[in-house]
Parts: C-alpha cells; sequence; structure tokens
C-alpha cells in the first residue's frame, strides 16, 4: 500500500482554504456540469426521505431470498416514482432509505414533490397487499419532506474523479429527520416541514374545492427540526384500484 503524503495534502488543504468560493444566489439549483470545485449555490431546495421501520428486525431473517424481495420490491417503484422529474438533482439509497432531492424555485414545484409523496404513501399500501398475498413480510414506512434555502456545493478529491454534491442547510437534513418520525410514536406515515406544508396546502385545497384539506393535515410543535405536519394523504384513483382487488393491468 502506498503511504499517505501528507506534505502534499497540507498543500492541497490551503489550496482549498485559501482560494476564493464564489456563492451564486439564485432560485434553482443548476445541473451538475455547473459545479466547480471554486463555486457554489444557494437556491431553493425539497427534499423526500422514506425510511424503513424497524429495518433491523427484518435485515436479521435468515431468509434472505424473502429480505432481498421485499427490499428490492420496495426501492424499485419508490425510485420509479422520484425519478421522474425535470427538477431532480439527486436520487438513491441509503442503507433501509430512499431518498429524491429537487431544485423547487416555483411553489407548484413544491406541490409536485407533495404529490409524490401521496403517490409513495398510497404505492405502500399496494406493496403490502402484494406481500401479504405472498406471506412475505409487510413494511412499513416514514416519508419525510422538506424545503429550505440550501448552499450546495460539489465536494471530494478534485482531479481524481471521486467528487458529490454537499447540501448544507435545513432541507435535506430535516427531510431525513421528518422520515424518522413517520409511523412511529403514533405519527402518521407522512411528515412535512412547515415550508413545505405551507406552499402546497392551497394548491391541494384548490385540487379539492369540496374538502376540508387543512383536517387532513396535524399540527406538531418544534421538537428540535422545526413544527411540523403529519398525514396520510392517498391519490384516490389509485388507492381505489388497490381497493377493488388491483385485476385490470
Amino acid at each position: 500500500m502506498e503511504s499517505y503524503d501528507y506534505k502534499k495534502g497540507k498543500e492541497r488543504i490551503e489550496d482549498i482554504l485559501d482560494n476564493e468560493l464564489k456563492v451564486i444566489e439564485q432560485n434553482e439549483v443548476p445541473t451538475d456540469s455547473a459545479f466547480t470545485f471554486s463555486n457554489g449555490y444557494y437556491s431553493w431546495v425539497s427534499a423526500i426521505f422514506i425510511d424503513v421501520r424497524d429495518s433491523s428486525t427484518l435485515f436479521a431473517d435468515e431468509d434472505k431470498e424473502k429480505v432481498s424481495k421485499v427490499i428490492r420490491s420496495f426501492t424499485s417503484e419508490i425510485i420509479e416514482i422520484l425519478r421522474n422529474d425535470d427538477n431532480i438533482r439527486e436520487i438513491g439509497i441509503r442503507g433501509d432509505c430512499v431518498y429524491g432531492i429537487y431544485t423547487t424555485p416555483q411553489i407548484g414545484d413544491i406541490f409536485e414533490l407533495a404529490d409524490k409523496t401521496f403517490y409513495i404513501n398510497t404505492y405502500m399500501k399496494m406493496l403490502n397487499k402484494l406481500l401479504y398475498e405472498r406471506s412475505l413480510p409487510e413494511i412499513k414506512v416514514g416519508i419525510g419532506m422538506s424545503t429550505a434555502q440550501e448552499l450546495v456545493i460539489k465536494a471530494g478529491r478534485k482531479d481524481v474523479g471521486i467528487n458529490s454534491k454537499v447540501w448544507i442547510g435545513k432541507a435535506v437534513t430535516r427531510a431525513s429527520n421528518f422520515a424518522s418520525l413517520g409511523n412511529k410514536k403514533g405519527n402518521l406515515a407522512l411528515v412535512y416541514s412547515s415550508c413545505s406544508y405551507s406552499n402546497f396546502i392551497d394548491k391541494l385545497q384548490e385540487r379539492n374545492p369540496n374538502e376540508d384539506v387543512k383536517s387532513w393535515f396535524t399540527y406538531h410543535s418544534d421538537e428540535g427540526d422545526g413544527p411540523y405536519y403529519t398525514a396520510s394523504v392517498v391519490e384516490k384513483d389509485f388507492d381505489d384500484w388497490i381497493s377493488n382487488g388491483m385485476n385490470d393491468v
């Protein structure tokens, strides 16, 4: 193994610390090609995290084929729902959690992401029904969404091709933390930051003019990540199809 050259390491660190970083403030996070190691963007970002409850028990099951089928079926369609958006800037899997991070310069963009969370919540009903029919373990998830202005930088090791965007702010960390609250301690599955909620609730009411939409959500005071709202909203046509047997393809 080649030893770490700490003298050259010192030079690289000094180069990073002493060079100016240009922070560009704009509503939209650009695509990857716009990022360099000398710039960053401060933009409106929304993130969605979907976290499996009690995954340690599932992963400890000795029937590895069964566990693999459950996790693959979970991640496959969650990714399909998350990825279908021109505003997506990062998508991935972290252990038992699937996530998507988006640029959301307009209120309508935030509403579209809320709609994704409704689809994911409904999809979990379909998945669990299919798992039950095959005597496979059903799973619960927490679905967290948060919106905030975020500093986004390119980080990693310059010139060796190992780099990634780093999201510095409240959108990504809070979405992850809120996902850990869903379907736990009496909470419903969907958990939204107050900023996300305030930006999509009026449009959701417009889409459901005969419903008291705000009554679908429960307000929770700040527990460390700001106030949040919980709900269990589903996509009606999708939900009705599940309830009617899912027979027509």
